[in-house]
């Protein structure tokens, strides 16, 4: 028997349409869409529920998007991942730990999805007893994966369980490069399997990407095959020297390397459809407004508005295994747990975050004299992982050379 997904109840159609196309127009304007109708109403209505009353972009997505790594564990051994051992933490919640988090975060006026993530979130034997959970108390649910234990069968009963986007990873449209970044022959074609699974089932298609100095001449092909393959979003997420990515740290993209991303996610959203978002990469949105001349006046406060840059602690909020509360999954910094203190409570009160939520006041070097930065702020994971202080400028913005 299925269950009722309860979402429509946590927010008002119109009123998120509204949200959501502010946000697509003055994207619209800096980028110079040429097809810029077709790609609202083609993906733009889709992405409704995965948005889920947020206002604006940033890192990870749109703000308003907690996550919860619900498991260490994983089938893969991926060479950048941000976490470490590939086994289930002996800490982990339990069930009834993890839906006494679930009840914390739908109490969460501006949360209203919740991400799934790993680890792979699919190996964790209740998973679907966590997600039907989710599902009934009003959350939309996102399924954070590698892709290579979705089938057809999986896709449907995902989707069973309130879940309205699958973002598979995919790291190169190339096999080779793939799987050597998985670790693992063969992923490659799982994935693939995953996406015409998902696609199947009705569910929105995200694609996560990691650019690392291993996979950037194979981008420009990688965002044709994302945008072929029909996915809503996608994410580009840069490589930070947390977890496994400390052995890899001289494969993070340096200034150079960040440019040149920005300047291609731009160059391609001119006719993409799918919606490219950068992940420890801010710099995206002060280079679009550059570009276009804006410096000051009413449309930098507008892209105040609607471009969130680096999300950590305002807007997106990463919960290890263990129930330990961080800003971002690479700002490995512990506000609290769960298990001793309410989730609203750290999220609202703890020190870290209230920081994160002042930054502009806060920012350090060159990123606390930014003119962008309240839509940007600079990747403090980045410039935790390098300086050890959060609020230190992040050691590879490209936006000072220009200047």
């Amino acid at each position: 028997m299925r269950t009722k997904n309860k979402v429509k109840a946590f927010y008002n159609p119109p009123s998120l349409l509204f949200k959501q196309l502010g946000s697509t127009l003055l994207m619209g304007y800096l980028n110079r869409w040429q097809n810029f109708p077709g790609w609202v109403f083609k993906y733009g209505f889709r992405t409704i529920p995965v948005a889920n009353g947020s206002w604006g972009m940033g890192c990870i997505g749109y703000p308003g998007h907690p996550a919860w790594e619900v498991t260490s564990a994983c089938n893969l051994k991926c060479i950048h991942c941000h976490a470490v051992s590939g086994n289930a933490d002996p800490d982990e919640l339990t069930t009834d730990e993890g839906k006494r988090l679930i009840d914390m975060i739908a109490s969460v006026s501006e949360f209203r999805t919740l991400i799934y993530t790993g680890g792979e979130p699919l190996v964790r034997p209740d998973i679907f007893d966590l997600l039907r959970h989710s599902q009934q108390v009003g959350l939309a649910n996102i399924i954070a994966t590698n892709g290579t234990l979705i089938d057809e069968e999986m896709a449907f009963k995902l989707k069973d369980h309130g879940v309205v986007c699958n973002a598979i990873s995919i790291d190169a449209a190339n096999p080779d490069v793939h799987d050597m970044v998985r670790n693992k022959p063969g992923s490659f074609d799982l994935a693939l399997r995953a996406i015409e699974a998902t696609k199947k089932a009705g569910i929105l298609l995200q694609i996560n990407t990691t650019a690392m100095e291993y996979n950037v001449p194979y981008l420009p092909d990688l965002i044709d095959f994302v945008n072929n393959c029909g996915a809503g979003i996608m994410l580009m997420y840069q490589l930070v020297a947390v977890g496994r990515g400390e052995k890899i740290e001289t494969a993070t993209l340096k200034k150079a390397a960040n440019q040149y991303l920005s300047e291609l996610i731009a160059l391609k959203q001119k006719t993409a459809h799918t919606i490219i978002e950068p992940v420890a990469g801010p710099q995206y949105w002060p280079y679009l407004l550059e570009k276009n001349d804006i410096r000051d006046g009413f449309m930098l406060k507008l892209a105040g508005k609607v471009f969130h840059g680096c999300a950590a602690g305002r807007g997106f909020v990463y919960v290890k295994a263990n129930g330990d509360v961080w800003p971002c999954p690479f700002v490995e910094i512990s506000a609290g747990n769960v298990r001793k203190t309410d989730f609203k409570d750290i999220y609202y009160e703890s020190d870290v975050f209230r920081n994160l939520r002042n930054r502009e006041k806060l920012l350090k070097g060159a990123c606390g004299e930014c003119n962008y930065k309240t839509v940007c702020g600079g990747c403090r994971g980045r410039a935790l992982a390098y300086s050890g202080d959060y609020l230190a400028e992040d050691p590879r913005c490209f936006l000072r050379e220009r200047k």
